[in-house]
């Protein structure tokens, strides 16, 4: 089974308390080693026990700070497409050529192949016209459609106008 990342935040917040019980043990070390020093009476387990354990802390701390750094250059670390665009990180499409992330562009030039914005008229690489004549067909039939429409009306003779004032 796939296990998903913790966020950055939470990995600050293991960060913290793991500081905090850290310095507390350091304290706490420092205060046992006194008191064992007055006694007369050291342990060497217990102090090593004790070491063993800030130890452990350091060794977490580490990696969480391995983490939030890759997280951090994950994140800054400029990405751009295909078409040239730079992509902000989280983002799941081209504010460009409009191509999912990773994914053969939406929109391209049929001459070149280039990816092209939505809205561009040419390809900026090779000059070819971006509408293709499929997309200007479908505008003819649009066309002769109004005009059957239009003398469908005019061979149907009109209807007298009811006038809502007469009753």
């Amino acid at each position: 089974m796939f296990r998903r990342a913790p966020s950055p935040g939470a990995l600050r917040r293991e960060r913290r308390v793991i500081l905090k019980a850290r310095e507390e043990r350091i304290r706490d070390l420092g205060g046992l080693t006194l008191e064992m020093y007055r006694h007369s009476t050291f342990r060497d387990e217990l102090l090593i026990e004790r070491c063993r354990e800030i130890v452990a802390l350091e060794e977490r701390l580490h990696e969480l700070d391995a983490m939030l750094a890759a997280v951090a250059t994950a994140r800054r670390a400029p990405t751009t497409c295909e078409c040239g665009a730079p992509q902000p990180w989280g983002s799941h499409f081209c504010a460009n050529c409009g191509r999912p992330v990773g994914a053969e562009p939406v929109v391209a030039c049929e001459s070149c192949g280039h990816p092209l914005p939505a809205d561009a008229k040419f390809c900026a690489s090779c000059g070819h016209p971006a509408a293709d004549e499929e997309e200007q067909e479908p505008e003819a039939e649009d066309e002769s459609d109004e005009e059957e429409v239009a003398a469908v009306a005019a061979s149907e003779e009109p209807e007298p106008a009811v006038d809502p004032w007469e009753r």
